[in-house]
Protein backbone atom coordinates (compact mmCIF):
# COMPACT_ATOMS: atom_id res chain seq x y z
CA UNK A 1 0.00 0.00 0.00
CA UNK A 2 1.31 3.42 -0.95
CA UNK A 3 1.95 5.92 1.83
CA UNK A 4 1.70 9.71 1.88
CA UNK A 5 3.05 11.90 4.65
CA UNK A 6 1.14 15.14 5.05
CA UNK A 7 3.18 17.94 6.59
CA UNK A 8 1.13 20.85 7.89
CA UNK A 9 3.05 24.05 8.56
CA UNK A 10 0.21 25.80 10.37
CA UNK A 11 1.12 27.09 13.83
CA UNK A 12 -2.53 27.07 14.93
CA UNK A 13 -4.54 24.05 16.10
CA UNK A 14 -7.48 24.76 13.79
CA UNK A 15 -7.18 26.62 10.55
CA UNK A 16 -8.62 26.79 7.08
CA UNK A 17 -5.50 24.94 5.99
CA UNK A 18 -6.44 21.97 8.16
CA UNK A 19 -9.93 22.02 6.68
CA UNK A 20 -8.49 21.82 3.16
CA UNK A 21 -6.11 19.05 4.24
CA UNK A 22 -9.08 17.08 5.61
CA UNK A 23 -10.63 17.10 2.12
CA UNK A 24 -7.40 16.01 0.43
CA UNK A 25 -6.71 13.35 3.07
CA UNK A 26 -10.18 11.86 2.60
CA UNK A 27 -9.62 11.63 -1.16
CA UNK A 28 -6.22 9.96 -0.66
CA UNK A 29 -7.62 7.42 1.81
CA UNK A 30 -10.64 6.67 -0.40
CA UNK A 31 -8.19 5.70 -3.13
CA UNK A 32 -6.49 3.21 -0.78
CA UNK A 33 -3.46 5.33 0.09
CA UNK A 34 -2.26 5.27 3.69
CA UNK A 35 -1.71 8.72 5.20
CA UNK A 36 0.21 10.07 8.15
CA UNK A 37 -0.40 13.68 9.14
CA UNK A 38 2.48 15.53 10.77
CA UNK A 39 1.42 18.82 12.31
CA UNK A 40 4.57 20.85 12.87
CA UNK A 41 2.87 22.71 15.73
CA UNK A 42 2.80 19.41 17.68
CA UNK A 43 6.58 18.99 17.54
CA UNK A 44 8.26 20.38 20.65
CA UNK A 45 9.31 23.96 19.89
CA UNK A 46 12.65 23.42 21.57
CA UNK A 47 13.44 20.55 19.16
CA UNK A 48 12.72 22.83 16.20
CA UNK A 49 14.38 25.99 17.48
CA UNK A 50 17.55 24.33 18.76
CA UNK A 51 17.82 21.95 15.78
CA UNK A 52 17.72 18.81 17.92
CA UNK A 53 18.28 16.34 15.10
CA UNK A 54 18.41 13.47 17.61
CA UNK A 55 15.16 14.27 19.44
CA UNK A 56 12.56 11.53 19.45
CA UNK A 57 10.05 13.72 17.60
CA UNK A 58 12.46 14.71 14.81
CA UNK A 59 13.74 11.13 14.40
CA UNK A 60 10.12 9.98 14.09
CA UNK A 61 9.32 12.63 11.45
CA UNK A 62 12.45 11.76 9.46
CA UNK A 63 11.53 8.06 9.54
CA UNK A 64 7.98 8.81 8.40
CA UNK A 65 9.18 10.91 5.46
CA UNK A 66 11.83 8.33 4.53
CA UNK A 67 9.20 5.58 4.48
CA UNK A 68 6.71 7.54 2.38
CA UNK A 69 6.15 7.29 -1.34
CA UNK A 70 4.94 10.87 -1.48
CA UNK A 71 4.79 14.02 0.63
CA UNK A 72 1.99 16.57 0.74
CA UNK A 73 3.39 19.86 2.08
CA UNK A 74 0.78 22.38 3.21
CA UNK A 75 1.23 25.85 4.69
CA UNK A 76 -0.56 29.07 5.33
CA UNK A 77 1.06 32.05 3.66
CA UNK A 78 2.56 34.64 6.01
CA UNK A 79 4.48 37.64 4.66
CA UNK A 80 4.34 36.22 1.10
CA UNK A 81 5.99 32.91 2.08
CA UNK A 82 5.49 29.66 3.94
CA UNK A 83 5.57 29.65 7.74
CA UNK A 84 8.68 29.75 9.88
CA UNK A 85 7.67 26.58 11.72
CA UNK A 86 7.53 24.73 8.40
CA UNK A 87 10.99 26.06 7.49
CA UNK A 88 12.32 24.94 10.89
CA UNK A 89 11.10 21.40 10.22
CA UNK A 90 12.33 21.29 6.63
CA UNK A 91 15.77 22.34 7.92
CA UNK A 92 15.80 19.24 10.14
CA UNK A 93 15.01 16.77 7.37
CA UNK A 94 17.99 15.17 5.62
CA UNK A 95 19.47 17.24 2.78
CA UNK A 96 18.09 14.78 0.21
CA UNK A 97 15.09 13.81 2.32
CA UNK A 98 12.64 14.30 -0.55
CA UNK A 99 14.67 12.44 -3.17
CA UNK A 100 12.51 9.94 -5.10
CA UNK A 101 9.35 11.38 -3.51
CA UNK A 102 6.35 12.80 -5.30
CA UNK A 103 5.53 16.15 -3.70
CA UNK A 104 2.30 18.15 -3.79
CA UNK A 105 2.51 21.65 -2.29
CA UNK A 106 -0.56 23.50 -1.03
CA UNK A 107 -0.89 26.99 0.42
CA UNK A 108 -3.75 28.98 1.92
CA UNK A 109 -3.48 32.76 1.89
CA UNK A 110 -5.49 35.90 2.31
CA UNK A 111 -4.85 37.48 -1.06
CA UNK A 112 -4.32 36.43 -4.66
CA UNK A 113 -1.14 38.55 -4.58
CA UNK A 114 0.60 35.74 -2.70
CA UNK A 115 -0.35 32.99 -5.13
CA UNK A 116 3.24 32.67 -6.34
CA UNK A 117 4.50 31.85 -2.83
CA UNK A 118 4.37 28.19 -3.81
CA UNK A 119 6.49 28.64 -6.94
CA UNK A 120 8.95 31.24 -5.66
CA UNK A 121 9.30 30.38 -1.97
CA UNK A 122 8.32 26.76 -1.31
CA UNK A 123 9.24 24.88 -4.49
CA UNK A 124 12.92 25.96 -4.49
CA UNK A 125 13.36 24.60 -0.95
CA UNK A 126 11.61 21.33 -1.83
CA UNK A 127 13.79 21.03 -4.93
CA UNK A 128 16.96 21.64 -2.91
CA UNK A 129 15.94 18.66 -0.77
CA UNK A 130 16.07 16.33 -3.77
CA UNK A 131 12.43 16.46 -4.88
CA UNK A 132 12.35 16.06 -8.64
CA UNK A 133 8.65 15.35 -9.08
CA UNK A 134 6.96 18.42 -7.58
CA UNK A 135 3.42 18.67 -8.88
CA UNK A 136 1.55 21.86 -9.69
CA UNK A 137 0.69 23.42 -6.35
CA UNK A 138 -2.75 24.40 -5.14
CA UNK A 139 -3.27 27.91 -3.80
CA UNK A 140 -6.45 28.53 -1.81
CA UNK A 141 -7.80 31.91 -0.76
CA UNK A 142 -9.05 32.17 2.83
CA UNK A 143 -12.47 33.25 1.56
CA UNK A 144 -12.79 29.98 -0.41
CA UNK A 145 -13.04 28.02 2.85
CA UNK A 146 -15.88 28.46 5.33
CA UNK A 147 -16.92 26.45 8.36
CA UNK A 148 -20.06 24.34 8.58
CA UNK A 149 -22.18 23.89 11.69
CA UNK A 150 -20.35 20.69 12.65
CA UNK A 151 -16.93 22.29 12.39
CA UNK A 152 -16.20 20.84 8.95
CA UNK A 153 -14.56 22.91 6.25
CA UNK A 154 -16.72 23.78 3.29
CA UNK A 155 -14.77 24.55 0.13
CA UNK A 156 -16.30 26.72 -2.54
CA UNK A 157 -17.05 24.98 -5.81
CA UNK A 158 -14.04 26.26 -7.76
CA UNK A 159 -11.42 25.34 -5.16
CA UNK A 160 -13.09 22.01 -4.44
CA UNK A 161 -12.80 21.08 -8.12
CA UNK A 162 -9.16 22.27 -8.35
CA UNK A 163 -8.17 20.43 -5.19
CA UNK A 164 -9.90 17.25 -6.31
CA UNK A 165 -8.14 17.43 -9.68
CA UNK A 166 -4.71 18.06 -8.13
CA UNK A 167 -5.07 15.32 -5.55
CA UNK A 168 -6.32 13.00 -8.31
CA UNK A 169 -3.16 13.71 -10.31
CA UNK A 170 -1.10 13.15 -7.12
CA UNK A 171 -2.80 9.75 -6.68
CA UNK A 172 -2.10 8.82 -10.32
CA UNK A 173 1.58 9.69 -9.92
CA UNK A 174 1.82 7.74 -6.67
CA UNK A 175 0.14 4.68 -8.18
CA UNK A 176 2.33 4.81 -11.28
CA UNK A 177 5.53 5.09 -9.23
CA UNK A 178 4.59 2.39 -6.73
CA UNK A 179 3.65 0.01 -9.57
CA UNK A 180 6.93 0.81 -11.30
CA UNK A 181 8.88 0.16 -8.06
CA UNK A 182 7.13 -3.17 -7.62
CA UNK A 183 7.83 -4.32 -11.19
CA UNK A 184 10.70 -6.74 -11.70
CA UNK A 185 13.66 -5.36 -13.63
CA UNK A 186 13.77 -6.79 -17.14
Amino acid sequence: MAKVVIISGSPTPTSRLHGVIDHAKAQLEQSGIQTEWIKVRDIPAEDLMYAKFDSEAIVKVNAAVAGADAVFVATPVYKASYTGVLKALLDLLPQKGLEHKIVLPLAVGGTIAHMLAIDYALKPVLSSMGAQNILQGVYVLDKQVTWGGNGEAILDEEISARLQESVGQFIQEINWHTQKKGSPVT
